[in-house]
């Protein structure tokens, strides 16, 4: 098995390097074109891109590792081309299930019981099988259906076999290429590794469950299927069954029997609670992971890939949806800036202009065609192409509202959610408040407050007395004074010397007048030295103006 498995990486690298290399010459080729330039090695770059949908294909055939990244490819726009992330879409659904046998050996060893002993009723035909896993339907002793997702065999070391490879090309690309020094790849695909680890623990997602459906409560038409956590493991996954239908699979007079309009406002409000005040939120809504259930409530499937924010991180994605619903481009143009991590390249005037171009863009099309989530990802992508590394909290909240636009509008074909965005932000923000004033805040600052009172008169009687006493001092720290100081008298002294210089060339002409017997080149000897002391005095000033000023360009 060791001999095979240098082979096995060499021939993973032959795979990745296929696929860049496939990919990455047709765009090479759209560049040379668009510039107007004949392909140099005639025929190596093949004018016509690949399909997007062979993108798709290339990723399935590469194995779950692929298919996973496809997904997350497909959630940014500011990489791919539209047509791209369309395609990569599917990647959602139609994976090959794996064998029965297989999943009856895992559920045992995980479960550490037979699979007839655990379950009364046990489907051998899954309902679902993804790149990571698959769901089989189940009946347990006590008379309760569930679903249970089982992991797919040997999964773990094949993907971690995978980002060896990977790693390694993605360094490669960000010391060699230009598209690496923008996107740094290596801190990409260590989010992804983390992300992909996650949900490769099933304790971890049925804990998600738990989390997201408490915070949820509130929401009488959202449902999330909580966990049965004496039969969950690593990689057996038991929760609530789901009686429903896919969203995308309505029928139009199901349609007709649902308030799909307050469903819609309280979805799009859970995920805008979950973003900007609870920090943990389900990341992958696609159309394949929101069922409409038998009593009439979405139900919230697969909390595997979630997203988490930071209390920092809420407050300026608030600032930033309220900029994007209300057409302020010099705002959202500040906020990206202030999360964001500028390149050298970087031109923060050109930014704030095209940023409020396109806000302004966007305001146009109208409140009801507002796409928030479609409207992020585009400031995403400005931002990077700008010179800006933009934390990747974005693209994810980007690719989450653009998936909840989608279902907003199959729901109710006349969903804002720009304005549900504007209706709901102010109350985001007081539940904010409300969740940072705990117990542990408050006493935190009442002792802070006790430390000020407790010193002040100590302190109120120290400046009166120095006050008294002449000894009262305000010092102002300049950072770097030495460098400033030094700064101010070169200028004091360029200033001195064209004064001097302008004091000779004045006096100069003023002795022209003069006869003398002292002549040079027929005119007045005196008034000559003075023209030309200043004229090499004003030839040195320039020439060292010049070195100095090269000199603080290339540092």
């Amino acid at each position: 098995m060791k001999a095979t498995q240098p082979l096995a990486k060499l021939k993973r690298y032959s795979e990745v390097a296929f696929l860049l290399w496939k990919y990455g010459r047709s765009g090479l080729a759209q560049q040379l074109s668009a510039a107007g330039i004949e392909d140099p090695a005639d025929g190596a770059f093949p004018a016509k891109a690949p399909a997007p949908a062979e993108l798709a294909d290339d990723l399935e055939a590469m194995g779950p590792t692929f298919v996973k990244l496809g997904q997350v490819l497909g959630s940014r726009s500011d990489f791919l081309p539209d047509a791209y992330v369309a395609a990569l879409s599917r990647l959602h659904d139609n994976v090959e299930p794996f064998a029965f046998a297989e999943v009856e050996q895992i559920v045992q060893d995980e479960l550490g019981v037979r699979l007839s002993k655990a379950f009364a009723e046990f489907s051998v035909t899954p309902v679902a099988a993804a790149s990571l896993g698959q769901v089989h339907l189940a009946r347990l002793r006590s008379g309760k259906p569930v679903a249970v997702k089982v992991q797919r065999p040997h999964i773990a070391d094949r993907i971690n076999q995978d980002f060896e490879v990977l790693s390694q090309i993605a360094e490669f690309l960000d010391a060699h290429t230009e598209a690496g020094k923008r996107y740094r790849f290596i801190n990409l695909l260590e989010e992804f590794r983390i992300t992909i680890r996650q949900e490769l623990d099933y304790e971890r997602e049925a804990q998600n469950l738990i989390e997201v459906g408490h915070n949820l409560e509130e929401f009488e038409l959202i449902a999330v299927p909580q966990p049965v956590t004496d039969y969950c493991s690593k990689r057996v996954l038991t929760m609530d069954y789901v009686h429903g239908r896919k969203v995308t699979a309505l029928s139009p007079l199901t349609a007709l029997q649902v308030d799909g309009s307050e469903m819609a406002e309280q979805l799009f409000k859970c995920y805008l609670k979950q973003v900007l005040v609870d920090g943990l939120f389900h990341a992958d809504p696609h159309p394949g992971n929101v069922f409409l259930t038998d009593d009439q409530r979405l139900a919230l499937l697969d909390l595997g890939m979630v997203g988490r924010t930071t209390p920092g991180m809420q407050e300026s994605l608030i600032k930033l949806l309220i900029a994007i619903s209300d057409g302020k481009g010099e705002d959202a143009s500040d906020v990206v800036m202030r999360i964001s991590e500028a390149r050298p390249e970087f031109n923060a005037v050109s930014f704030r202009e095209r940023m409020a171009k396109l806000v302004l863009q966007k305001q146009g099309q109208g409140l009801a065609q507002l796409n928030i989530g479609r409207s992020l990802l585009d400031l995403n992508k400005l931002a990077v192409d700008s010179g800006l590394h933009v934390p990747s909290d974005l693209a994810l909240l980007g690719k989450t509202l653009l998936q909840l636009d989608e279902l907003g509008r199959i729901l109710d074909p006349r969903f804002e959610p720009a304005g549900c965005v504007r209706r709901n932000v102010a109350e985001m923000m007081t539940q904010r408040m409300r969740k940072s004033a705990t117990q542990g805040s408050f006493l935190k600052s009442a002792l802070e407050f006790k430390q000020l009172i407790a010193g002040f008169p100590a302190k109120l009687n120290d400046i009166v007395n120095a006050l008294s006493d002449s000894r009262l001092e305000i010092r102002v720290k300049a950072v770097d004074a030495d460098t400033l100081m030094e700064g101010l008298q070169k200028v004091a002294n360029r200033i001195a010397s064209g004064l001097v210089l302008a004091a000779l060339i004045v006096g100069a002409a003023l002795l022209m007048r003069v006869e003398t017997s002292f002549r040079i080149f027929g005119y007045p000897g005196l008034a000559i030295l003075c023209f030309l002391c200043a004229a090499a005095g004003g030839l040195y000033l320039l020439v060292s103006i010049f070195l100095q000023d090269r000199g603080y360009q290339k540092r």
